[in-house]
């Protein structure tokens, strides 16, 4: 009945959208213990989380099954002034997501852990109604339009799965090393970008909007380590490769590289503090690398066809992340948590225009969470996350695409909360 309950679980997993914009489009944790500490997870062996966070953990995690569940709410808001009867304003209409995750962990022996970790790696997701420019601003006999231009409803809808087999090893009594390959699926539409099928901005205007999802699969790895250096203290790394996807055929006149989206590679580094009995601290540092990934790094203003292997993208930086958490165990059942994530905002001024679509601006986030241990020895798990607000101003450039100079200024914002809950079972 439990493994029927797990594979249930990975089906869904596998349909559930994903609509994270945190740290860049990452999820600021993975796990949700981790989710309580402010992400950080490196150098902690808490849980079965272990793919999305260091192989070499599952090492030290001893025999469990994690089951949990986000209730993802982020609020994303666009407006233009400046540019007469382009200006406008507008809120994306998708509000609520549930997000769910889970991991396995299995010991062969005292030394060799085997076991999986199903998780949403990240995604972008806005869908603003239309309406907002009046009819024929956009061209003559054009209808009413939406912020870009395009007709009907603007919005991308990207969700990226991830499965992460694992296995870890006990290099020696208190150091471990690991392996996930990770196996990856991703889904992908766009609407209302009818604008830019005109003019030659395309390279391939009939893929370009309005397609309905598109699926890609691809392939990456991740490994790690974790060392426990003194009775108190262990430390851990861990690196993941850029993930290969196959292109996005659908949208191969938007993405640049005829349709790629790969994810980046990212590395972290953590330690983790056990300062008293029942007081810990841990630290991580993690690099996601951006700019590995032309369609989402390539500038917006690239002179060049959309699609193009140097054509425009989101324009998107490398970014820093720091995750601060502490954990404090106030009686035999219960285990409070709270932390501090904050990442750089990848997104430039000059890029505002393009990231209307995937407004991943926040930077600064707050996380709670708390465990509580039944008589059975099964854990009740609970996370919140608040991302404060943030914005990034910039000049349009719509009026480029139709022929003329940027002009106008545009803003771009969001803030967002997370309420999650897992249950685990130890085995």
């Amino acid at each position: 009945m439990k493994f029927t309950r797990v594979f249930a679980f990975m089906a869904l997993a596998g349909l559930a959208g994903s609509a994270y914009a945190t740290n860049g489009y990452f999820s600021h944790g993975y796990g949700m213990k981790a989710k309580g500490m402010g992400g950080a997870a490196t150098a902690m062996s808490d849980d079965a989380f272990g793919g999305a966070n260091n192989p070499a953990s599952m090492a030290f995690v001893g025999n469990r099954l994690d089951l949990g569940v986000d209730l993802f709410s982020p609020r994303r808001e666009a407006s233009r002034t400046g540019l007469g009867a382009f200006d406008g304003s507008a809120d994306s209409d998708s509000k609520y997501f549930l997000i769910p995750e889970f991991g396995y962990n299995h010991m062969l022996n005292n030394d060799l852990a085997v076991g999986v970790t199903v998780y949403g790696n990240g995604g972008m997701n806005t869908n603003y109604p239309g309406g907002q420019i009046a009819a024929n601003s956009c061209g003559a006999g054009a209808p009413a339009s939406n912020l870009l231009c395009g007709q009907g409803k603007l919005g991308v809808d990207l969700m990226q799965l991830i499965v992460a087999p694992t296995a870890a090893y006990k290099i020696a009594p208190n150091h471990s090393i690991g392996i996930s390959p990770l196996i990856g699926y991703q889904r992908f539409k766009a609407e209302g970008l009818q604008a830019f099928t005109q003019n030659n901005i395309s390279s391939d205007p009939a893929n370009l909007t309005n397609r309905g999802y598109d699926d890609s699969f691809g392939y990456g790895v991740r490994i790690g380590y974790m060392g426990k250096i003194t009775p108190t203290v262990s430390i851990g790394a861990a690196y993941a490769s850029k993930m290969k996807f196959d292109e996005f055929s659908k949208y191969k006149g938007l993405f640049a590289e005829q349709g790629g989206f790969d994810i980046p590679e990212n590395y972290n580094l953590g330690v983790a503090w056990q300062a008293t009995p029942v007081f810990l601290v841990a630290l991580d540092y993690q690099r996601i690398n951006y700019s590995s990934v032309n369609s989402i790094a390539n500038p917006s203003t690239n002179m060049a066809q959309l699609g193009a292997d140097n054509g425009p993208g989101f324009g998107w930086g490398d970014i820093n992340v720091w995750k601060l958490g502490v954990e404090y165990k106030y009686s035999q059942q219960m285990t409070l948590r709270a932390g501090y994530n904050h990442g750089d905002n990848p997104i430039q001024a000059r890029d505002v225009t393009f990231n209307i679509l995937a407004p991943g601006v926040v930077k600064d986030h707050m996380t709670l969470g708390f465990t509580y241990t039944l008589a059975s020895g099964n854990e009740l798990t609970m996370s919140y996350m608040h991302a404060f607000k943030n914005d990034v101003t910039g000049t349009s450039i719509l009026p480029a695409f139709m022929g003329g100079a940027p002009a106008g200024t545009e803003k771009i914002q969001m803030y967002q909360n997370t309420l999650g809950i897992a249950y685990s079972w130890k085995m």
